[in-house]
């Protein structure tokens, strides 16, 4: 994976704009992977779904806090990506209260399928989702990948978490190079 340029999709998001009246002041808006890659960058991770335990319990939140010491080393910003509609990723960032991370709704999973990381836990009641994974990419390109081990679809329930650790990150990006401010 590592040297592939991200796969281009879109993501279908929600932004507030206070103009839409009502009590939900929010308007559809597709956010590219140029839009989102190109000319900068990111640390991105993914994980199999809003709300369940060990996303909203340990890496979401780690991510967070890990946020200003990997913009100190050169990240412009850091992105969580989930197979989860943008209304499901909108209330589960409030109720984690992020400060930092910024979700990004797969609700069809297209981008995940893309870079080869959907995988079917129809098993579990969840259908496709996200394989543990996080990355470095640099003006769209992977230059750093981490995979959970053992990626499987139906009939295993692990889950496992320590290759995508934000730590794991941090250690890889304070050995790289960063790259000079343009």
């Amino acid at each position: 994976m590592q040297g592939r340029p991200v796969p281009d999709s879109v993501f279908k998001t929600r932004v507030r704009d206070e103009s839409v009246p009502g009590p939900n002041p929010y308007r559809w808006q597709d956010v590219s992977t140029d839009e989102l890659f190109k000319g900068r960058r990111v640390v991105v991770f993914s994980l199999p779904g809003a709300f369940t335990p060990t996303c909203s319990n340990k890496q979401c939140p780690a991510f967070d806090l890990a946020y200003a010491e990997m913009r100190a080393l050169g990240i412009d910003e850091v992105y969580c990506i989930s197979v989860n509609d943008a209304f499901v990723m909108h209330n589960w960032a409030k109720s984690l209260g992020l400060k930092n991370v910024k979700l990004i709704p797969d609700g069809s999973g297209h981008f995940t399928r893309r870079i080869g990381m959907l995988v079917n836990k129809d098993h579990l009641g969840f259908g496709y989702r996200s394989w543990r994974y996080a990355m470095v990419v640099d003006d769209g390109v992977v230059e750093k990948w981490f995979e959970e081990p053992g990626i499987n679809d139906a009939g295993s329930d692990d889950d496992p978490y320590g290759e995508t650790d934000p730590g794991r990150v941090l250690d890889y990006l304070k050995r790289a190079p960063q790259r000079l401010a343009a």
